[in-house]
């Protein structure tokens, strides 16, 4: 299991770390407009994000 968990935090470094690296100039634009986001909206799109991944794991396994 641990091993399991390892891989997955490895494996999301690695994702998080794709847009910085290609696109560093989008990246500041679109931190800019999550910024200008109300709290409500940015929860609501945490939330969103969640949903479709548990919904896409559920799906694969």
């Amino acid at each position: 299991m641990w091993h399991e968990l390892a891989v997955a935090f490895c494996l999301m470094l690695v994702i998080e770390g794709i847009i910085p690296f290609v696109a560093p100039q989008r990246l500041r634009q679109l931190l800019q407009t999550i910024e200008s986001l109300d709290n409500e909206k940015v929860r609501a799109i945490g939330l969103a994000s969640m949903l479709i991944g548990a919904t896409a794991l559920l799906i694969i396994n």
